[in-house]
């Protein structure tokens, strides 16, 4: 039977060309069935993703592993300039909604009645709405309480957004926490004081309460709050200035 074994610079080429079709991360169980049997095997194909990723040192690209796969990528440091084909602005959302999942993340799984005891307010059926939507968490199961409320975890797209491969890549804590009291500071001063709201502290470094409070019926949504813009394809939470909507 003859060898169909391609050459290594062969496989190179149709991964890369592979990877730069694909409009999501592909494992490499993914890029194996592009090769017809005997091309390739699943070690050449990691072989030609490491030197794919050597080949980009120095480029404006890298090729990151996440948690779904392989994908080409911008290097985060030019995303101020590539940003500007897009006419679109980033998407925006409140801190309540950064703060709620942030404890999914790091607390999973937590149902509303835990998030809410931490943050000391309801949590809008909105912002679940909204992480549900972008699929950054989903009902990993109910809790055996009465009312069996739903519990929260993070998913793949979710850590496909931040650029991670898994949970255990995520910052400690104590970076969270520098990376976001700065800010608070900063408003309280243009304030004039604190404020009850936006100067608690960051949530995701309280235990969470009790666990057996019962379902909880849907609040009113939250007052509005500062607002965060969040870079695609890297963690940073950028926050912004609060805008006067009285003028």
């Amino acid at each position: 039977m003859a060898d169909n074994t391609l050459e290594l610079a062969q496989i190179k080429r149709i991964v890369e060309a592979t990877l730069m079709c694909a409009d999501e991360p592909l494992p490499i169980e993914r890029l194996a069935k592009v090769f017809r049997r005997g091309e390739a095997n699943r070690d050449d194909i990691r072989v030609a993703l490491d030197e794919l990723e050597q080949a980009c040192a120095g480029r404006g690209y890298e090729l990151k592993q996440v948690a779904s796969g392989y994908r080409f990528q911008i290097m985060q440091d030019l995303s101020e300039w590539v940003s500007r084909l897009w006419e679109e602005r980033p998407p925006r959302y409140s801190r309540a909604l950064m703060e709620t999942l942030a404890l999914i993340a790091y607390r999973q799984p937590v149902t509303r009645g835990d998030i809410e005891q931490v943050r000391g307010v309801a949590v809008s059926s909105n912002i679940v709405r909204t992480l549900l939507e972008r699929e950054w968490v989903r009902v990993v199961g109910y809790k055996e309480v009465p009312g069996r409320p739903a519990m929260y975890g993070t998913t793949k797209a979710f850590l496909d957004y931040f650029n991670l491969k898994s949970l255990v890549e995520m910052p400690p804590l104590a970076e969270v926490r520098a990376l976001v009291e700065p800010e608070l500071v900063d408003e309280e001063a243009l304030a004039g004081g604190p404020n009850p709201e936006i100067s608690m502290p960051v949530p995701v470094a309280v235990e969470l309460g009790p666990s057996d409070e019962p379902d909880e019926p849907d609040e009113p949504d939250e007052p509005d709050e500062p607002s965060v813009v969040l870079n695609a394809g890297g963690a940073e939470i950028v926050p912004l200035p609060t805008v006067d909507r009285s003028q």
